[in-house]
């Protein structure tokens, strides 16, 4: 936030997927670069080689990561070129769309659930 004259800045973004305008600061005063509700985010960084990325493509929310910490990170894929990258969860973050994303392997696991039972 930038504080000019008497004017108080508050840099905002508006959401691809669900058009909500968000506040860049997150609630524990992290930065946050993706949509508390849906957890959609702009591909506008290349993590690659560093700096602005010229794709600027929407970033699907495709998993949860959790580091030897203890801290989740959300990981996203753009839809146009297919880059990952990981971000930290803010505390702000839709925890009922953090935990069906956490849970999803195990709700829906890639091989049969009658499998198990012959083991």
């Amino acid at each position: 936030m930038s504080n000019t004259g008497n004017t108080l800045k508050i840099h905002t973004f508006t959401c691809a997927w669900c058009g909500l305008t968000v506040t860049r600061s997150a609630a524990d005063d992290s930065v946050r670069n993706h949509c508390p509700s849906c957890l959609h985010s702009r591909h506008v960084t290349d993590h690659v080689e560093g700096g602005p990325s010229d794709c600027e493509g929407r970033m699907t929310p495709i998993a949860i990561a959790v580091l030897r910490t203890g801290d989740w990170m959300l990981v996203h894929r753009c839809v146009r070129c297919d880059e990952l990258t990981s971000n930290p969860v803010c505390a702000d973050d839709n925890q009922l769309m953090l935990m069906r994303m956490a849970v999803r392997p195990l709700a829906q696991p890639p091989f049969p659930l009658e499998a198990l039972g012959s083991l």
